[in-house]
């Protein structure tokens, strides 16, 4: 295959054996303060990014904790990241072919049940978001009751830039995003910083990364709802601008549209500086990739999360089948392994993504590979 040729496939393969034997012990950490559980992500030099390990750990602590436990506060190591996402080069660099898709399809199953536990959980579930949250990051923050962004926040969905779609609950959140800014974030992979990611609707709160140990603490001593806790102790935005709102009329117009093509019609149309700015994102992620996360997104806005999570896992199924776009592998290759940032997708023109072919990734699955949710 012409993924394998480029990828130097034997040499990368064994490298990820040897990390996959050698996966640290401490990737997350777990302890239990006046009755608080806390999880710290702790993988920093990977920037915090969720393997297989960590959801292995991660979902039946929660599970643990959800009975045990007043509250639940979860936060990445390293200063740096709260989580850059899912760790899907492991999965990338097993090879197109029935290992990618086993390793793939347990990954998926395992974070996305995680997700679905997180968006139903009883008790209280405070994300400290503080630095890159994306893809995975996201999934593991956004789903709970409080999420609390700092000025170094990164917020992305930038997934179709690897050939993929926005998963982890993506659908549900971005369709549920005011005036279809969801689509275009889902799209474009376009990043929110700072308070934006509150403006948004991403966050619930803000306050300033000087002030995030003195919030942990605080939420930690004081026994009183985690709400009342987090109103006093972070920052009014009220009087503080979307640095998008000149654009949300233009955002509402134009990603509106169901049909992708009907979307860059409307870009080239405008013709305006941040129109050409979308339509230049646009044509670096994979057509696939987009047109698969308008369609989900669609989709998205009339589900449930549960439903949205078993949704995304027949798309994630489908993305490491061999019989399918191996965008992703290829994705995964030109931006996160030779990092030459020139993915070759295919098919390369939006034109050439058939509704016939889209609509067969929505398919259900075999009853035996459906995701199966409590």
């Amino acid at each position: 295959m012409i993924y394998s040729n480029r990828l130097g496939f034997s040499k990368r393969l064994l490298a990820f054996r040897r990390n996959l034997s050698t996966a640290g012990m401490d990737d997350v950490l777990f302890e239990v303060k006046n009755d608080v559980g806390i999880v710290t992500l702790n993988r920093p030099k990977a920037l915090n990014a969720l393997n297989m390990s960590m959801v292995t750990k991660i979902l039946p602590k929660l599970k643990e904790y959800e009975s045990q436990v007043r509250m639940v506060i979860v936060q990445g190591a390293g200063g740096k990241a709260f989580c850059a996402g899912g760790d899907v080069k492991s999965i990338a660099l097993s090879g197109v072919g029935a290992t990618s898709l086993e390793l793939g399809a347990n990954f998926f199953r395992t974070e996305y049940s995680m997700n679905s536990t997180i968006g139903k959980y009883k008790i209280p579930y405070v994300s400290l978001i503080d630095g890159i949250t994306m893809g995975g990051g996201v999934g593991i923050s956004v789903h709970g009751k409080y999420r609390v962004a700092t000025e170094r926040t990164l917020f992305a969905m930038p997934e179709t830039a690897i050939g993929l779609f926005c998963d982890v609950g993506g659908s549900y959140v971005l369709s549920r995003l005011d005036r279809h800014l969801g689509v275009m974030l889902g799209l474009t992979g376009c990043r929110l910083k700072g308070a934006d990611v509150v403006k948004a609707g991403i966050a619930t709160h803000f306050v300033h990364s000087s002030k995030m140990d003195d919030l942990r603490a605080k939420l930690i001593q004081d026994v009183r709802d985690p709400g009342t806790v987090l109103a006093e102790n972070t920052e009014d935005l009220s009087a503080v601008e979307f640095t998008m709102a000149p654009f949300v009329e233009k955002i509402d117009s134009i990603f509106s549209h169901e049909r992708v093509e009907a979307i860059v019609d409307a870009l080239k149309a405008d013709g305006s500086k941040w129109a050409q700015g979308v339509l230049k994102s646009l044509n670096e992620v994979s057509p696939t990739g987009m047109k698969i996360t308008r369609k989900e997104i669609s989709k998205g806005k009339n589900l449930s999360l549960d439903e949205c999570l078993i949704m995304e896992h027949r798309l994630a199924y489908r993305c490491t089948e061999a019989n399918y776009s191996e965008d992703f592998f290829e994705g995964v290759r030109a931006l996160l392994i030779d990092k030459d940032k020139s993915p070759k997708w295919c098919p390369a023109a939006l034109e050439d993504v058939k509704d016939e072919i889209i609509d067969k990734y929505f398919e259900p699955l075999p009853k035996d590979k459906e995701l199966k949710l409590l």
